[in-house]
């Protein structure tokens, strides 16, 4: 069998389906020719993933990492059977296919763009490592990119960590900078309410629909440490405390903040904000949902139910130059970088 660009040679179960849908993929080492293997050295978990199995474990970080052992195991790649997300990864090119188009060469430290719910993954050092209480995991093992995945290098100004922490969301600023300037190149600045600014994909948001020329951005929290932290930070007009899990509340807390929106970005990693997004944003306005925590059912149900005309729009985690993008962001946005280094220390 000949390799496939979008990688379905490596599907094992079902058959004929996309990696990204496979229940396991073969996860071997040995490379086809437009294939590249990375020697793995960090995994960073998507947050409802994490957040998910946390919970699931009551906190007991050695059952976490377990239950993540026993996923890459079972599937050859990091899917979260219950939230089906998975996250990227960080590590070294260990060996390139003579027909890669991906740019790389051996020695080269990357992070992938892929998820890794699409991504031949094994581990080797059973996560010995990590205590299962982080979503960025030490790690040993391999992964395989196909010809159609997205890879980009390292930058040498920056940790590792950080840059990992950067990319796994940088989709979401890209994105959102992209309606920002939809909006304006038609006459109207925009005011955009970012729902989990205080998160890593919420400050870049906050900080790209500034830069992008918004009017007015509210950055939503559920707590008043976040607030405190969103607020040094400067990276919002307005900080509104809010839990959106609650529609009416968050619908009332942004219209006080200067709301409605006429954009409003999901940047949070619980289920049930659909519908507080939708009443919180203005008639003819835009949700952008940048949460793997998002039923989208119940986004499209909920606005039906709510006579809402709002355009909603699910981000894919990839816009062209994305990463570029949200590193420049962290570069020279002293307030993105500290909530990521603050995050990470914490972490």
């Amino acid at each position: 069998m000949s390799s496939d660009p979008v990688g379905l040679h490596r599907v094992i179960a079902p058959s004929g389906v996309l990696p990204q849908a496979a229940e396991k993929l073969d996860a071997r080492p040995e490379i086809w020719p437009d294939e590249v293997r990375i020697a793995v050295e960090r995994l960073n978990l998507d947050a409802a993933s994490y957040r998910q199995l946390a919970e699931a474990h009551g906190g007991d970080g050695t059952a976490v990492r377990r239950a993540v052992l026993d996923i890459v195991e079972a599937r050859g790649k990091m899917q979260n059977p219950v939230t089906g997300s998975g996250g990227m990864l960080v590590g070294v090119v260990d060996e390139v296919g003579p027909e890669s188009p991906l740019g790389v060469m051996p020695g080269d430290r990357v992070a992938t763009l892929v998820s890794l719910t699409l991504t031949p993954l094994r581990i080797t050092d059973g996560l010995a490592r990590w205590d299962g209480r982080s979503e960025q995991v030490p790690a040993e093992g391999h992964a395989i990119l196909f010809a159609r995945s997205i890879v980009a290098k390292l930058p040498d100004d920056l940790q590792p960590e950080l840059s990992l922490a950067v990319m796994d969301v940088c989709g979401a600023p890209a994105l959102t900078a992209r309606v920002v300037r939809e909006y304006v190149d038609k006459g109207t600045k925009p005011v955009v309410s970012v729902i989990g600014g205080a998160g890593k994909s919420g400050s870049l948001s906050l900080a790209a629909a500034r830069h992008a020329g918004a009017a007015r951005t509210i950055g939503v929290v559920p707590v008043e440490a976040e607030a405190e932290k969103l607020t040094a930070a400067g990276l919002a007009d307005v900080v509104a405390l809010a839990d959106a899990r609650d529609p009416v509340a968050l619908a009332e807390a942004v219209e006080q903040a200067g709301g409605p929106a006429d954009i409003t970005v999901v940047c949070v990693d619980v289920p049930g904000c659909e519908h507080g997004a939708v009443l919180s944003t203005a008639a003819g306005g835009t949700v952008i949902f940048f949460s793997m925590a998002t039923s989208f059912s119940a986004a499209a149900l909920g606005a039906e139910g709510l006579a809402a005309d709002v355009t909603m729009l699910v981000g894919n985690g990839y816009v062209p130059g994305h990463a570029e993008y949200a590193l420049e962001l962290l570069r020279t946005e002293a307030g993105v970088r500290e909530l990521f280094e603050s995050r990470l220390a914490e972490d």
